[in-house]
C-alpha cells in the first residue's frame, strides 16, 4: 500500500459558517480528494485520525464539520439524538456542496471525480452524496450507514429509492451484530442496487457491531476495520487514481 507523510492537517473555513478538517500529504500534488463524513459525535479525534489516514495514503481529505464545532462523548446519546433531530438532507447536502466547491478551487486538488467515505450518520451521507451528487462522486464507501433502506423511516427518510441516480462505484460495510441495522436492510439494498445494475459491493463482518471501525469505542473490531479500510483505499486508488485492480503501490 502507498504511504506518505502528512504535510498539513488543520481546520479551515469552507464558506459561510462551515469549517472542515483538512489534511494533505507531502508533495507538490495535485492530489485526488476524498470527503470524510463524521459519526454522530462530531469531528472528534477519531474522525480527524481517519482524515489523516487518507492523507497518509496520498489523498487530500476534507471532513466538513456538520455540527459547527459541537463534539459529543460516546455516552452523550441524548444530546446527540436531540441535535440529529434538527438536521435535514437538504441542509446536509448544502454543506456537501460547500465542501465540494472549496475543494474544486484548491490548486493542490486534482481535477476529476471525488471520493466519499462516512461512518454511521456519515455512512448514510456518503450514500446520499453518491446518488444526489453523482456527477461529482466517482467512488463512495459507507461504514454502517443506517436509515438507507429500512422498512419504516427512522430519523431520516430512506434513500434506497435513489439508487438509480448512482453512477460511481459503491462499497457498503456492516457488522453482523449491529442491532440498529437489520439483515433485511442489507437485502433490500442488494436487491435495489442489483436490479438497477449498479457497481457495488456489500460486506457483513461476523462478530462486529455498529461502530466497528472506531478505534476509540468498545465496539472497535480491528480486523474488520482493517479489511474494510483496505478495500476502501483500493477502491479509491482504482477509481480516483486510475490504478489497476490489485495494485500495491
Amino acid at each position: 500500500m502507498r504511504t506518505s507523510t502528512v504535510a498539513r492537517a488543520e481546520f479551515v473555513p469552507l464558506g459561510g459558517d462551515l469549517r472542515g478538517y483538512y489534511a494533505l500529504p507531502t508533495g507538490a500534488g495535485p492530489f485526488p480528494a476524498v470527503l470524510v463524513y463524521q459519526e454522530a459525535f462530531g469531528i472528534n479525534d477519531y474522525i480527524q485520525s481517519e482524515v489523516r489516514r487518507l492523507a497518509e495514503h496520498g489523498f487530500a481529505a476534507l471532513a466538513p464539520d456538520l455540527f459547527r464545532g459541537k463534539v459529543f462523548g460516546y455516552h452523550e446519546l441524548d444530546q446527540v439524538m436531540q441535535l440529529l433531530g434538527t438536521l435535514t438532507d437538504d441542509a446536509l447536502l448544502r454543506d456537501v456542496d460547500t465542501s465540494i466547491a472549496y475543494l474544486r478551487v484548491q490548486s493542490e486538488i486534482a481535477a476529476g471525480p471525488l471520493g466519499a467515505v462516512g461512518f454511521c450518520m456519515g455512512g448514510r451521507l456518503a450514500f446520499l452524496t453518491a446518488t444526489a451528487r453523482a456527477a461529482q462522486i466517482g467512488a463512495a464507501a459507507s461504514f454502517y450507514g443506517g436509515s438507507i433502506a429500512p422498512v419504516e423511516a427512522r430519523r431520516f427518510p430512506p434513500l434506497v429509492d435513489r439508487v438509480g441516480e448512482l453512477s460511481g462505484e459503491l462499497l457498503l460495510f456492516y457488522g453482523a451484530d449491529d442491532g440498529s441495522i437489520e439483515p433485511s436492510e442489507h437485502a433490500r439494498l442488494c436487491e435495489a442496487l442489483s436490479s438497477a445494475k449498479k457497481n457495488y459491493g456489500l460486506r457483513v463482518f461476523a462478530g462486529a457491531g455498529h461502530g466497528f471501525a472506531s478505534r476509540d469505542r468498545e465496539s472497535f473490531r480491528p480486523e474488520a476495520a482493517a479489511i474494510a479500510w483496505d478495500e476502501t483505499l483500493r477502491l479509491f486508488d482504482r477509481i480516483l487514481r486510475g490504478e489497476p485492480p490489485g495494485s500495491t503501490s
